[in-house]
Protein backbone atom coordinates (compact mmCIF):
# COMPACT_ATOMS: atom_id res chain seq x y z
CA UNK A 1 0.00 0.00 0.00
CA UNK A 2 1.63 3.68 -0.86
CA UNK A 3 0.66 6.47 -0.06
CA UNK A 4 -0.76 7.88 -3.39
CA UNK A 5 -3.35 5.20 -2.86
CA UNK A 6 -3.87 6.49 0.70
CA UNK A 7 -4.22 9.94 -0.25
CA UNK A 8 -6.56 8.89 -3.66
CA UNK A 9 -9.36 6.94 -1.22
CA UNK A 10 -9.08 9.86 1.33
CA UNK A 11 -9.52 12.86 -1.15
CA UNK A 12 -12.33 10.94 -3.17
CA UNK A 13 -14.28 10.45 0.40
CA UNK A 14 -13.67 14.10 0.97
CA UNK A 15 -14.77 15.48 -2.31
CA UNK A 16 -17.26 13.15 -2.65
CA UNK A 17 -18.89 14.05 0.49
CA UNK A 18 -17.96 17.81 -0.01
CA UNK A 19 -20.35 17.92 -3.57
CA UNK A 20 -23.12 16.22 -2.02
CA UNK A 21 -23.23 18.45 0.93
CA UNK A 22 -22.68 22.01 -1.71
CA UNK A 23 -24.91 20.89 -4.25
CA UNK A 24 -27.77 18.54 -2.31
CA UNK A 25 -30.22 19.47 -5.15
CA UNK A 26 -27.96 17.06 -7.56
CA UNK A 27 -28.23 13.20 -7.93
CA UNK A 28 -26.61 11.86 -5.06
CA UNK A 29 -25.61 8.82 -7.35
CA UNK A 30 -23.35 11.49 -9.45
CA UNK A 31 -20.68 12.79 -6.82
CA UNK A 32 -20.77 8.73 -5.40
CA UNK A 33 -19.78 7.21 -8.20
CA UNK A 34 -17.00 9.18 -9.39
CA UNK A 35 -15.89 8.87 -6.19
CA UNK A 36 -16.09 5.48 -6.53
CA UNK A 37 -14.33 4.98 -9.87
CA UNK A 38 -11.54 6.94 -8.30
CA UNK A 39 -11.07 4.81 -5.39
CA UNK A 40 -11.36 1.75 -7.60
CA UNK A 41 -8.63 3.10 -9.89
CA UNK A 42 -6.52 4.09 -7.04
CA UNK A 43 -6.36 0.32 -6.21
CA UNK A 44 -7.53 0.37 -2.39
CA UNK A 45 -10.60 -1.65 -3.91
CA UNK A 46 -9.85 -4.78 -6.33
CA UNK A 47 -12.09 -6.46 -8.33
CA UNK A 48 -13.03 -9.35 -6.01
CA UNK A 49 -13.92 -6.51 -3.53
CA UNK A 50 -16.97 -5.59 -5.54
CA UNK A 51 -17.88 -8.90 -5.41
CA UNK A 52 -18.07 -9.08 -1.64
CA UNK A 53 -19.84 -5.51 -1.77
CA UNK A 54 -22.60 -6.75 -4.06
CA UNK A 55 -23.24 -9.29 -2.04
CA UNK A 56 -23.46 -7.48 1.32
CA UNK A 57 -25.67 -4.80 0.26
CA UNK A 58 -27.69 -7.02 -2.73
CA UNK A 59 -30.57 -7.71 -0.21
CA UNK A 60 -31.21 -4.45 1.12
CA UNK A 61 -31.14 -2.94 -2.27
CA UNK A 62 -34.14 -5.43 -3.19
CA UNK A 63 -35.83 -4.78 -0.13
CA UNK A 64 -35.59 -1.39 -0.38
CA UNK A 65 -36.82 -0.64 -4.05
CA UNK A 66 -39.22 -3.51 -3.78
CA UNK A 67 -40.92 -0.88 -0.88
CA UNK A 68 -40.44 2.06 -3.14
CA UNK A 69 -42.34 0.50 -5.68
CA UNK A 70 -45.12 -0.20 -2.65
CA UNK A 71 -44.87 3.60 -2.66
CA UNK A 72 -45.13 4.53 -6.49
CA UNK A 73 -48.56 1.99 -6.50
CA UNK A 74 -50.12 4.02 -3.96
CA UNK A 75 -49.13 7.40 -5.45
CA UNK A 76 -51.04 5.35 -8.76
CA UNK A 77 -54.21 4.80 -6.43
CA UNK A 78 -54.26 8.58 -4.95
CA UNK A 79 -53.20 7.33 -1.20
CA UNK A 80 -51.60 9.99 -0.66
CA UNK A 81 -54.20 12.72 -1.69
CA UNK A 82 -56.41 10.92 0.53
CA UNK A 83 -53.94 10.78 3.10
CA UNK A 84 -54.15 14.56 2.85
CA UNK A 85 -57.50 15.21 3.64
CA UNK A 86 -58.38 12.51 6.45
CA UNK A 87 -55.47 14.78 8.16
CA UNK A 88 -57.42 18.10 7.67
CA UNK A 89 -60.63 16.21 8.45
CA UNK A 90 -59.01 15.17 11.97
CA UNK A 91 -57.65 18.28 12.91
CA UNK A 92 -60.93 19.63 12.85
CA UNK A 93 -59.93 23.07 12.49
CA UNK A 94 -56.97 22.92 15.26
CA UNK A 95 -53.75 23.92 14.75
CA UNK A 96 -52.41 22.01 17.95
CA UNK A 97 -54.47 18.14 16.40
CA UNK A 98 -52.95 19.28 13.03
CA UNK A 99 -49.38 18.61 14.41
CA UNK A 100 -49.85 15.83 16.52
CA UNK A 101 -51.59 14.42 13.28
CA UNK A 102 -48.90 15.72 10.95
CA UNK A 103 -46.07 13.71 13.66
CA UNK A 104 -48.53 10.46 12.75
CA UNK A 105 -48.26 11.19 9.54
CA UNK A 106 -44.69 11.14 8.82
CA UNK A 107 -43.93 8.68 11.60
CA UNK A 108 -45.92 5.97 9.64
CA UNK A 109 -44.99 7.19 6.11
CA UNK A 110 -41.72 6.53 7.17
CA UNK A 111 -42.67 2.69 8.70
CA UNK A 112 -44.56 2.04 5.68
CA UNK A 113 -41.96 3.83 3.09
CA UNK A 114 -38.76 4.64 4.15
CA UNK A 115 -37.07 7.57 5.56
CA UNK A 116 -36.13 9.60 2.39
CA UNK A 117 -39.50 8.46 0.69
CA UNK A 118 -41.70 9.76 3.37
CA UNK A 119 -39.77 13.15 3.11
CA UNK A 120 -40.43 13.13 -0.52
CA UNK A 121 -43.91 12.26 0.15
CA UNK A 122 -45.15 14.12 2.96
CA UNK A 123 -43.19 17.60 2.39
CA UNK A 124 -45.09 18.69 -0.59
CA UNK A 125 -48.44 17.57 1.25
CA UNK A 126 -47.52 19.56 3.58
CA UNK A 127 -46.61 22.51 1.64
CA UNK A 128 -49.67 22.42 -0.21
CA UNK A 129 -52.12 22.26 2.57
CA UNK A 130 -49.74 25.11 4.98
CA UNK A 131 -49.87 26.97 1.53
CA UNK A 132 -53.67 27.01 1.06
CA UNK A 133 -54.22 27.43 5.26
CA UNK A 134 -52.81 31.14 4.61
CA UNK A 135 -50.06 30.50 7.33
CA UNK A 136 -47.67 32.69 7.92
CA UNK A 137 -43.78 31.59 7.45
CA UNK A 138 -43.11 30.84 11.09
CA UNK A 139 -46.48 29.56 11.86
CA UNK A 140 -45.50 26.89 8.63
CA UNK A 141 -42.05 26.24 10.18
CA UNK A 142 -43.47 23.89 13.17
CA UNK A 143 -45.17 21.56 10.84
CA UNK A 144 -42.96 21.25 8.55
CA UNK A 145 -39.43 20.75 10.66
CA UNK A 146 -40.46 18.55 13.43
CA UNK A 147 -42.88 16.68 10.37
CA UNK A 148 -39.22 16.14 8.55
CA UNK A 149 -36.73 14.99 11.90
CA UNK A 150 -39.74 12.62 13.04
CA UNK A 151 -40.23 11.23 9.55
CA UNK A 152 -36.08 10.84 9.38
CA UNK A 153 -35.75 9.42 13.15
CA UNK A 154 -38.36 7.50 12.60
CA UNK A 155 -35.94 4.84 10.36
CA UNK A 156 -34.14 4.14 13.43
CA UNK A 157 -37.11 1.28 15.66
CA UNK A 158 -37.38 -0.77 12.20
CA UNK A 159 -34.13 -1.93 10.17
CA UNK A 160 -36.10 -1.68 7.00
CA UNK A 161 -36.98 1.96 6.71
CA UNK A 162 -33.56 3.11 5.74
CA UNK A 163 -31.12 0.95 3.19
CA UNK A 164 -28.22 1.84 4.90
CA UNK A 165 -29.93 0.19 8.40
CA UNK A 166 -30.25 -2.62 5.91
CA UNK A 167 -27.07 -2.91 4.83
CA UNK A 168 -25.30 -2.64 8.10
CA UNK A 169 -27.60 -5.35 9.22
CA UNK A 170 -25.72 -7.35 6.89
CA UNK A 171 -22.56 -6.83 8.16
CA UNK A 172 -23.06 -7.63 12.00
CA UNK A 173 -25.13 -10.65 10.37
CA UNK A 174 -28.16 -9.10 12.68
CA UNK A 175 -31.60 -10.80 11.82
CA UNK A 176 -34.30 -8.47 10.83
CA UNK A 177 -36.72 -9.02 13.48
CA UNK A 178 -33.86 -9.29 16.38
CA UNK A 179 -32.78 -5.67 15.78
CA UNK A 180 -36.98 -4.39 16.00
CA UNK A 181 -37.20 -6.47 19.10
CA UNK A 182 -34.36 -4.53 20.40
CA UNK A 183 -34.92 -1.37 19.31
CA UNK A 184 -38.37 -0.38 18.48
CA UNK A 185 -39.35 0.45 22.50
CA UNK A 186 -36.39 2.48 22.75
CA UNK A 187 -36.38 4.09 19.90
CA UNK A 188 -40.18 4.80 19.57
CA UNK A 189 -40.27 6.25 22.93
CA UNK A 190 -37.61 8.61 21.72
CA UNK A 191 -39.15 9.49 19.04
CA UNK A 192 -42.47 10.20 21.38
CA UNK A 193 -40.05 12.38 23.47
CA UNK A 194 -38.64 14.19 20.41
CA UNK A 195 -41.99 15.06 19.62
CA UNK A 196 -42.96 16.38 22.72
CA UNK A 197 -39.94 18.59 22.83
CA UNK A 198 -40.48 19.89 19.60
CA UNK A 199 -44.01 20.59 20.60
CA UNK A 200 -42.70 22.69 23.53
CA UNK A 201 -40.43 24.59 21.61
CA UNK A 202 -42.91 25.22 18.69
CA UNK A 203 -45.81 25.78 21.05
CA UNK A 204 -46.12 29.60 20.66
CA UNK A 205 -45.73 29.23 16.99
CA UNK A 206 -48.39 27.06 16.21
CA UNK A 207 -51.68 28.33 15.53
CA UNK A 208 -54.48 27.44 17.92
CA UNK A 209 -57.71 27.77 15.03
CA UNK A 210 -57.23 27.00 11.38
CA UNK A 211 -60.00 27.65 8.80
CA UNK A 212 -61.84 24.66 7.66
CA UNK A 213 -60.92 23.90 4.04
CA UNK A 214 -62.61 21.30 1.66
CA UNK A 215 -59.71 19.44 0.07
CA UNK A 216 -61.62 17.02 -2.46
CA UNK A 217 -60.94 19.43 -5.15
CA UNK A 218 -57.19 19.10 -4.71
CA UNK A 219 -54.64 18.27 -7.27
CA UNK A 220 -51.78 17.03 -6.31
CA UNK A 221 -48.87 13.91 -6.22
CA UNK A 222 -46.51 12.53 -3.49
CA UNK A 223 -43.68 14.55 -5.94
CA UNK A 224 -45.72 18.50 -5.53
CA UNK A 225 -46.80 18.16 -9.19
CA UNK A 226 -50.46 19.70 -10.25
CA UNK A 227 -52.77 16.87 -11.55
CA UNK A 228 -55.51 18.09 -13.92
CA UNK A 229 -58.05 15.64 -12.96
CA UNK A 230 -59.29 14.16 -9.27
CA UNK A 231 -56.30 13.04 -7.76
CA UNK A 232 -57.71 9.60 -7.43
CA UNK A 233 -59.19 6.79 -10.21
CA UNK A 234 -61.17 4.93 -7.06
CA UNK A 235 -64.71 6.57 -7.31
CA UNK A 236 -65.53 8.67 -3.89
CA UNK A 237 -67.99 6.63 -2.69
CA UNK A 238 -65.69 3.57 -2.61
CA UNK A 239 -62.34 5.46 -2.14
CA UNK A 240 -62.07 5.25 1.94
CA UNK A 241 -62.93 1.70 2.02
CA UNK A 242 -60.40 1.04 -0.91
CA UNK A 243 -57.77 3.12 0.72
CA UNK A 244 -57.83 1.55 4.33
CA UNK A 245 -57.89 -2.02 2.71
CA UNK A 246 -54.79 -0.82 0.76
CA UNK A 247 -53.28 0.44 3.90
CA UNK A 248 -54.11 -2.93 5.71
CA UNK A 249 -52.24 -4.64 2.96
CA UNK A 250 -49.31 -2.47 3.15
CA UNK A 251 -49.50 -3.26 6.87
CA UNK A 252 -49.38 -6.88 6.48
CA UNK A 253 -46.54 -6.54 3.68
CA UNK A 254 -44.38 -5.13 6.68
CA UNK A 255 -45.39 -7.52 9.34
CA UNK A 256 -44.25 -10.56 6.88
CA UNK A 257 -40.90 -8.91 6.63
CA UNK A 258 -40.41 -9.81 9.68
CA UNK A 259 -42.05 -12.83 10.27
CA UNK A 260 -39.95 -13.74 7.31
CA UNK A 261 -36.51 -12.78 9.40
CA UNK A 262 -38.00 -14.90 12.53
CA UNK A 263 -38.57 -17.96 10.25
CA UNK A 264 -34.95 -17.57 8.07
CA UNK A 265 -36.92 -17.17 4.86
CA UNK A 266 -35.17 -14.82 2.28
CA UNK A 267 -36.73 -10.74 3.34
CA UNK A 268 -35.88 -9.19 -0.28
CA UNK A 269 -38.10 -12.33 -1.45
CA UNK A 270 -40.73 -11.58 0.69
CA UNK A 271 -40.64 -7.73 0.10
CA UNK A 272 -40.48 -8.83 -3.60
CA UNK A 273 -43.65 -10.86 -3.53
CA UNK A 274 -45.46 -8.13 -1.39
CA UNK A 275 -44.45 -5.63 -4.06
CA UNK A 276 -45.62 -8.07 -6.69
CA UNK A 277 -49.09 -8.44 -5.53
CA UNK A 278 -49.72 -4.86 -5.51
CA UNK A 279 -49.06 -4.12 -8.11
CA UNK A 280 -51.23 -7.04 -9.74
CA UNK A 281 -54.10 -5.10 -7.57
CA UNK A 282 -53.21 -2.20 -9.49
CA UNK A 283 -53.22 -3.57 -12.83
CA UNK A 284 -56.49 -5.43 -11.83
CA UNK A 285 -58.00 -1.95 -10.80
CA UNK A 286 -56.74 0.43 -12.73
CA UNK A 287 -55.21 -1.17 -15.53
CA UNK A 288 -51.93 -0.20 -15.35
CA UNK A 289 -49.34 -2.58 -16.61
CA UNK A 290 -46.00 -3.02 -14.36
CA UNK A 291 -43.74 -2.08 -17.04
CA UNK A 292 -44.48 1.56 -15.76
CA UNK A 293 -42.19 0.95 -12.48
CA UNK A 294 -38.96 0.48 -14.87
CA UNK A 295 -39.21 4.68 -15.51
CA UNK A 296 -40.59 5.47 -12.47
CA UNK A 297 -38.32 3.58 -9.62
CA UNK A 298 -35.22 5.60 -8.46
CA UNK A 299 -32.69 3.42 -9.81
CA UNK A 300 -30.09 5.97 -8.77
CA UNK A 301 -30.33 5.36 -5.00
CA UNK A 302 -29.02 1.52 -5.59
CA UNK A 303 -26.22 3.20 -7.35
CA UNK A 304 -25.65 5.84 -4.71
CA UNK A 305 -25.53 3.12 -2.11
CA UNK A 306 -23.13 1.03 -4.17
CA UNK A 307 -20.89 3.54 -4.76
CA UNK A 308 -20.63 4.98 -0.90
CA UNK A 309 -20.03 1.54 -0.26
CA UNK A 310 -17.05 1.40 -2.43
CA UNK A 311 -15.44 4.24 -0.97
CA UNK A 312 -15.89 3.31 2.52
CA UNK A 313 -14.72 0.12 1.78
CA UNK A 314 -11.83 1.66 0.15
CA UNK A 315 -10.89 3.54 3.41
CA UNK A 316 -11.59 0.11 5.30
CA UNK A 317 -8.70 -0.91 3.41
CA UNK A 318 -6.10 1.43 4.00
CA UNK A 319 -6.68 0.86 7.90
CA UNK A 320 -9.33 3.66 8.87
CA UNK A 321 -11.39 1.14 10.52
CA UNK A 322 -8.41 -0.72 12.00
CA UNK A 323 -7.19 2.52 13.85
CA UNK A 324 -10.46 3.10 15.07
CA UNK A 325 -10.83 -0.28 16.65
CA UNK A 326 -7.42 0.45 18.49
CA UNK A 327 -8.83 3.70 19.71
CA UNK A 328 -12.98 2.82 20.71
CA UNK A 329 -12.40 -1.14 21.83
CA UNK A 330 -11.74 0.18 25.49
CA UNK A 331 -14.74 2.28 25.42
CA UNK A 332 -17.05 -0.27 23.59
CA UNK A 333 -15.96 -3.28 25.61
CA UNK A 334 -17.16 -1.98 28.83
CA UNK A 335 -20.95 -1.95 30.49
CA UNK A 336 -23.50 -2.24 27.84
CA UNK A 337 -24.46 1.51 28.82
CA UNK A 338 -20.94 2.67 27.89
CA UNK A 339 -21.09 0.63 24.96
CA UNK A 340 -24.07 2.33 23.75
CA UNK A 341 -22.87 6.02 24.51
CA UNK A 342 -19.94 5.65 23.49
CA UNK A 343 -20.84 4.36 19.85
CA UNK A 344 -24.13 6.27 19.65
CA UNK A 345 -22.11 9.63 20.56
CA UNK A 346 -19.27 8.62 17.83
CA UNK A 347 -21.39 8.32 15.39
CA UNK A 348 -23.69 10.88 15.89
CA UNK A 349 -20.65 13.33 15.40
CA UNK A 350 -19.49 11.04 12.31
CA UNK A 351 -22.68 11.79 10.96
CA UNK A 352 -22.85 15.15 11.04
CA UNK A 353 -19.49 15.21 10.14
CA UNK A 354 -19.42 13.00 6.63
CA UNK A 355 -23.27 12.52 6.75
CA UNK A 356 -25.10 9.33 8.05
CA UNK A 357 -24.76 6.82 5.11
CA UNK A 358 -20.81 6.34 5.08
CA UNK A 359 -20.77 6.92 9.29
CA UNK A 360 -22.94 4.05 10.04
CA UNK A 361 -21.32 2.01 7.25
CA UNK A 362 -17.56 3.49 8.71
CA UNK A 363 -18.75 2.55 12.47
CA UNK A 364 -20.64 -1.03 11.67
CA UNK A 365 -17.56 -2.15 9.76
CA UNK A 366 -15.09 -1.37 12.63
CA UNK A 367 -17.56 -3.20 15.43
CA UNK A 368 -16.91 -6.18 13.41
CA UNK A 369 -13.15 -6.02 14.06
CA UNK A 370 -13.13 -5.22 17.37
CA UNK A 371 -14.08 -9.53 18.56
CA UNK A 372 -16.77 -8.06 20.78
CA UNK A 373 -19.24 -10.95 22.29
CA UNK A 374 -22.64 -10.97 20.98
CA UNK A 375 -24.24 -8.71 23.18
CA UNK A 376 -22.19 -6.07 23.11
CA UNK A 377 -21.80 -5.81 19.34
CA UNK A 378 -25.38 -5.88 19.01
CA UNK A 379 -25.96 -3.11 21.60
CA UNK A 380 -23.44 -1.43 20.30
CA UNK A 381 -24.64 -1.63 16.61
CA UNK A 382 -28.15 -0.80 17.80
CA UNK A 383 -26.58 2.40 19.33
CA UNK A 384 -24.76 3.49 16.16
CA UNK A 385 -28.16 3.38 14.33
CA UNK A 386 -29.56 5.80 17.06
CA UNK A 387 -26.42 8.05 16.14
CA UNK A 388 -26.89 7.88 12.43
CA UNK A 389 -30.77 8.14 12.08
CA UNK A 390 -31.19 10.75 15.65
CA UNK A 391 -27.68 12.04 16.47
CA UNK A 392 -27.37 13.18 12.74
CA UNK A 393 -30.16 15.22 12.72
CA UNK A 394 -28.25 17.71 14.66
CA UNK A 395 -27.24 19.67 11.18
CA UNK A 396 -29.26 19.49 8.39
CA UNK A 397 -26.25 18.18 6.02
CA UNK A 398 -26.59 14.95 8.86
CA UNK A 399 -28.65 13.12 6.37
CA UNK A 400 -29.52 12.98 3.01
CA UNK A 401 -33.45 12.90 3.59
CA UNK A 402 -33.12 16.43 5.39
CA UNK A 403 -30.56 17.95 2.92
CA UNK A 404 -33.69 17.04 0.27
CA UNK A 405 -35.84 18.38 2.91
CA UNK A 406 -34.15 21.61 2.98
CA UNK A 407 -34.00 21.87 -1.01
CA UNK A 408 -37.94 20.88 -1.20
CA UNK A 409 -39.04 23.79 1.12
CA UNK A 410 -36.96 26.08 -0.16
CA UNK A 411 -38.23 25.21 -3.64
CA UNK A 412 -41.57 25.57 -2.15
CA UNK A 413 -41.21 29.37 -1.22
CA UNK A 414 -40.71 28.83 2.85
CA UNK A 415 -38.61 30.69 4.20
CA UNK A 416 -35.83 28.37 7.05
CA UNK A 417 -32.41 29.04 7.59
CA UNK A 418 -29.81 27.05 8.99
CA UNK A 419 -30.42 29.44 12.05
CA UNK A 420 -33.69 28.75 12.48
CA UNK A 421 -32.77 24.68 11.96
CA UNK A 422 -29.99 24.62 14.62
CA UNK A 423 -32.25 26.53 16.69
CA UNK A 424 -34.41 24.22 16.96
CA UNK A 425 -32.00 20.52 16.81
CA UNK A 426 -29.60 21.98 19.29
CA UNK A 427 -32.99 21.72 21.84
CA UNK A 428 -34.30 18.63 21.16
CA UNK A 429 -31.90 16.36 19.21
CA UNK A 430 -29.22 15.93 21.97
CA UNK A 431 -31.66 14.97 24.59
CA UNK A 432 -33.68 12.87 22.82
CA UNK A 433 -30.78 10.85 21.71
CA UNK A 434 -28.96 10.47 24.67
CA UNK A 435 -32.59 9.68 26.26
CA UNK A 436 -33.12 7.00 23.54
CA UNK A 437 -29.36 5.06 23.85
CA UNK A 438 -29.64 5.40 28.02
CA UNK A 439 -32.90 3.58 27.43
CA UNK A 440 -31.61 1.26 24.55
CA UNK A 441 -28.97 -0.11 26.98
CA UNK A 442 -31.52 -0.68 30.08
CA UNK A 443 -34.16 -2.51 27.57
CA UNK A 444 -31.25 -4.93 26.01
CA UNK A 445 -30.07 -5.41 29.43
CA UNK A 446 -33.81 -6.48 31.70
CA UNK A 447 -35.16 -8.13 28.72
CA UNK A 448 -32.43 -10.13 26.64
Amino acid sequence: MNDFMIFTTIAAFICTIAFIFWRPHVHEAIPATIGAVIVLLSGSVSLNDLGVIMETIGGAAITIMATIVMAIVLESFGFFHWAAERLMEKARGSGVRLYWYTNLLCFLMTLFVNNDGSILITTPILLMLLYRLNLKNHQKIPYLLSGALIATAASAPIGVSNIVNLIALEIVHMDLYMHTAMMFIPASLGLVLLAFLLYLNFYRAIPRKLPVLRLRHWHLTASGHPLKDDASPIPIEKRSRFMRNILLFVFGVRISLFVASYVHFPVPLMAVIGSAFLLGWRWYFLKISPRDMVKKTPWHILLFAFSMYVIVYGLNNIGLTRWLVHELHPVVSGSLLQASLGMGFLLSVLSNVFNNHPALMIGTLTLTNMGLDPLTLKISYLASVIGSDVGSLLLPIGTLATLMWMHIVKRGGIKISWGDYLKVTFRVIPISACFTLVLLAYWVYWVF
